[in-house]
């Protein structure tokens, strides 16, 4: 018997906190502990810029949903001086936007999938496709604002460069009109505001399509059939440095230094996911 809900819900959050830390899934996902921790230092740095790469997604979504231009620079122009990485990023990305491929996209979209006995979701920052290319392909964006751009290898075994090109192909016909995408015809790509010149590019393949079901399939297989006493602490205490359980773990009580943060520190939560299913669109298999 799984300690699981049986309507839990699957994502690249929740599988790459379980890989990183057995106990860290149980706390946040299983307990659903809310635990009052520094996750960066300094705070106050920390918590704005949080707080602007949130506004910076919104400010892209609004942009591509059709608000004018115009009006998004001005709101940006009447900022602070602590909105100085919102006004830099959104210069750098409306340089990105002018050479960025148009046609058809899906914006802040959810793909599901029924996994097994549980459900896969994927929030997507942009699916961009043009119906008038010979090779139909389609591309998965995504924007990060941290200050470091990760490297490639460590790109390449994060979850979410596996879950979003591997639920596209499952899902992407109910949203693009292409009919069954083949693994070819998908590329992820990750946009650095910090680094605008400098995205990282990933290729999808039918090998990588079939490494990552079997990686994914026994992944989930793997958390639904763990009992209690099976949620051990990591091995690797470097990562214990910006999680919030630290403490409750007696993993230390000083955050790690904002200056060392990789990748973009987010934690999903459900109003990530807060939508009608009936707008998801959904296949099972």
């Amino acid at each position: 018997m799984t300690l699981l809900p049986l309507d839990f819900q699957f994502s690249q959050g929740s599988l790459q906190d379980y890989v990183d830390c057995r106990r860290r899934f149980q706390l946040r996902y299983l307990d659903q502990l809310a635990w009052p921790a520094v996750e960066a230092e300094p705070l106050l740095e920390h918590e704005q810029r949080m707080r602007s790469g949130a506004e910076f997604h919104r400010l892209i979504q609004r942009y591509l949903l059709g608000v004018p231009e115009k009006r998004l620079s001005t709101m940006m122009d009447s900022l602070g001086p602590e909105g100085s990485d919102l006004k830099r990023w959104w210069g750098n990305f409306l340089q990105f936007a002018n050479v960025t491929p148009g046609g058809n996209t899906l914006v802040e979209g959810v793909l599901s999938a029924q996994f097994g006995s549980f459900r896969l979701l994927a929030k997507y920052d942009l699916i961009s496709w043009d119906m008038d290319e010979p090779d139909r392909r389609v591309t998965i964006y995504d924007w990060k604002t941290s200050r470091q751009r990760p490297n490639r290898d460590w790109l390449a075994e994060r979850l979410q460069t596996k879950v979003y090109p591997y639920l596209l192909v499952q899902a992407g016909e109910q949203v693009t009109g292409l009919g069954k995408l083949s693994p070819e015809q998908i590329e992820m790509v990750y946009w650095f505001a910090e680094h605008p010149q400098e995205p990282q590019r990933f290729s999808y393949s039918d090998e990588q399509y079939q490494q990552d079901h079997d990686f994914l399939a026994g992944l989930v297989d793997e958390v639904g059939s763990l009992k209690e006493g099976d949620f051990h602490l990591t091995a690797d205490e470097s990562r214990c440095k910006f999680c919030t359980y630290r403490s409750l773990c007696d993993r230390g009580t000083a955050a790690g230094s904002i200056d060392q943060v990789e990748s973009d520190l987010e934690v999903e939560t459900e109003q990530d996911f807060d939508l009608d299913f009936d707008q998801i669109a959904e296949i099972e298999f």
